[in-house]
């Protein structure tokens, strides 16, 4: 069965951050995930976790500044120190929160700037980031995002991760895998995941069009889910949908699913 982990950027977001996590629990969750943690006392977050016997299934590294609409910084080749800075910064949050893995946005591409200096620069960070990872056991993921709603994203379709990582050569990186953004970019749905199965370590859901909650668009969960059973997905899925209404009324596709 699907074990899922609410994503806390998105969901309940009607309350304050820290307590979200009590909301998770009373709606059904095991686990969560988020954005960014770095705003908040690390203690304060532990605390919120083990209060609500939840587990973190995994946050981001720091992407620059999200509020004036940066998405990552990690192909910028004049951002190579501050990625570098917020390797470390994100380790000490995960490693404290028992987060198994941190997700790197690439960012969006900035005018002008040579391509392969592009490619190269990622391929490099993301060649620092997986080896800081490894040293304290931690997976270092990268996630195509649709270009629509984030125009300009460098990483977008996933064979373009896949190579990507090809080039990195860490045994630690892996793909998460966005069944809403890989929709809007790709489609092929199921065979994209069985093809790359082996290569992606963390799902997110949301549905199309509109990114709310499974049910609401023309994604069949039902069948992924099972499929994701059949290959042997042990992973938690993350909840990264835009609630239709409220989160709690919107939580009832996840009934039918008993959760461990």
């Amino acid at each position: 069965m699907p074990r899922f982990a609410a994503n806390l950027t998105m969901l309940f977001n009607e309350v304050p951050f820290l307590e979200r996590f009590a909301l998770a629990k009373t709606g059904g969750f095991k686990a969560v995930e988020f954005l960014f943690p770095y705003e908040f006392d690390v203690h304060a977050i532990k605390s919120a976790l083990e209060n609500n016997a939840l587990k973190l299934s995994l946050h981001n590294l720091p992407a620059g500044d999200w509020n004036a609409g940066e998405r990552g910084i990690a192909c910028l080749p004049d951002r190579v120190a501050e990625f570098r800075s917020g390797v470390g910064k994100a380790i000490e949050y995960a490693t404290a929160l028992g987060a198994p893995q941190l997700n790197c946005l690439a960012g969006k591409v900035p005018s002008g700037v040579d391509p392969k200096l592009l490619h190269d620069t990622f391929v490099s960070n993301l060649q620092y980031a997986a080896g800081e990872l490894k040293k304290v056991g931690l997976k270092l993921l990268i996630e195509p995002i649709n270009t629509f709603d984030i125009p300009g994203f460098y990483l977008s379709k996933t064979e373009q991760g896949i190579a990507i990582l090809d080039a990195v050569g860490a045994d630690n990186a892996f793909l998460q895998y966005d069944i809403y953004h890989a929709q809007r970019m790709e489609g092929e749905l199921a065979n994209t995941i069985q093809k790359y199965f082996s290569r992606i370590a963390h799902i997110q859901i949301a549905d199309n069009p509109g990114r709310n909650e499974p049910g609401t668009g023309e994604i069949n969960y039902e069948y992924l889910f099972d499929l994701l059973d059949r290959l042997g997905y042990s992973g938690y899925i993350g909840c990264e949908y835009k609630p239709l209404k409220t989160t709690e009324v919107g939580l009832g596709w996840m009934g039918q699913y008993e959760q461990e």
